[in-house]
């Protein structure tokens, strides 16, 4: 079960602010709407109520940085049965969505909601929100399915666990709950299952055994990182939040990594040398002697920033590299494996296929 979150104001004393559920179901799906970052930072709403071919409406259907669709499901009042049975019917229906019909969602949703940017295309919205120069070549590999509810019934609560254990559906659910303080209100989020643990990377019926090489997303430009400082120096990492850090400690020492640039390609391939580090604790050699890579001049000091908060700081991993290219000739071909996770262990036949091409092209044993 999820943690139970409690709010106490401290005055002289401490008082405890009561939780209540919000008073109507549609604020909640507004609030997701104007900024569905209180959910997930790598998603982009892009349409709400949409009709299926099967005579339902999608309460709010979002896409990842990656391109994969995410379908989220307001509870409000349906059954464990019905909210579950009703994603999973949505989810069949949105496996067959192609590039056109996605677009044509987009542009149906900001006519109805957002009429001013009826000009703004689907990739233009994307690339502004996501900070990249291109959309993936692909979109739709895969979806996820997420439960909205202010808490979740033991019945509904075992239904998602079965599936996304057993059966590794990408199933979650995501809490919110009301704090009232005089008249002040306060929202908060819990998850059911933690999402920056993610599962490994499945698509449809593709599922093979790992093949022991890490997927690592890095993204260049992103809270100030530089390609060029992580060849130079031999790391990768990922900041900014737990979501996009925490994945790091998935690597093994020993194994090896190829390195994807969102929009750009894949940059390199190296070997893990060392656990994951804040990045003041991360040593590199100057005049011969190790010291912190913040005393040096880099060309993306900005992931120097956050050094002073566990939660936002930069985290970097030390890598043997074994080929790197720049970022003007990365090796992009359709078909390839990508994911929005900073650090992934895939499970699909397409990294395996993604792998054994990058060697070839990498010219790596």
């Amino acid at each position: 079960m999820p943690l139970e979150l409690g709010v106490w104001r401290i005055d002289k004393q401490l008082t405890r602010i009561q939780v209540s559920s919000l008073d109507q179901e549609q604020r909640l799906e507004d609030f997701l709407d104007k900024d569905i970052t209180i959910a997930s930072p790598n998603w982009m709403i892009i349409g709400r109520q949409v009709y299926t071919d099967f005579g339902n409406y999608i309460d709010l259907l979002a896409i990842d940085r990656d391109g994969n669709l995410v379908i989220l499901e307001l509870k409000r009042d349906k059954t464990p049965r019905e909210i579950v049975a009703q994603l999973l019917d949505y989810a069949s229906w949105v496996k067959g969505l192609k590039d056109d019909d996605i677009a044509s969602i987009y542009e149906t949703y900001n006519k109805k909601y957002y009429p001013d940017n009826v000009n703004i295309s689907l990739d233009e919205a994307f690339c502004k929100h996501f900070s990249i120069q291109e959309m993936p070549e692909e979109l739709n590999e895969s979806h996820q399915l997420v439960v909205v509810a202010s808490k979740l019934d033991e019945s509904t609560e075992r239904i998602v666990t079965y599936l996304a254990e057993e059966h590794n559906v990408p199933i979650n659910a995501v809490f919110f709950r009301v704090f009232r303080d005089g008249d002040r209100e306060y929202l908060s989020r819990m998850w059911f299952i933690d999402p920056t643990i993610p599962a490994p990377v499945i698509s449809g019926d593709d599922k093979e055994p790992w093949n022991g090489e890490f997927y690592v997303s890095f993204g260049h430009e992103m809270g100030g990182r530089r390609w060029e400082d992580a060849v130079k120096y031999g790391f990768i990492s990922g900041g900014g939040g737990p979501w996009y850090s925490r994945t790091l400690n998935q690597l093994e020492v020993g194994k090896r990594i190829w390195v994807n640039v969102p929009g750009a390609g894949y940059v390199g391939v190296g070997e893990v040398t060392d656990t994951a580090v804040k990045v003041d604790k991360f040593m590199v050699s100057k005049d011969g002697a190790a010291v912190p890579i913040t005393e040096l001049s880099i060309s993306g000091p900005n992931i120097f920033k956050n050094k002073d908060d566990e939660d936002k700081a930069e985290y970097l991993v030390k890598v043997k590299w074994l080929k790197t290219v720049d970022l003007k000739n990365a090796i992009k071909e359709k078909g390839f494996f990508g994911n929005q996770n900073t650090v992934c262990k895939p499970v699909t036949k397409k990294w395996q296929h993604t792998v054994d091409r990058l060697k070839k092209r990498f010219a790596v044993e």
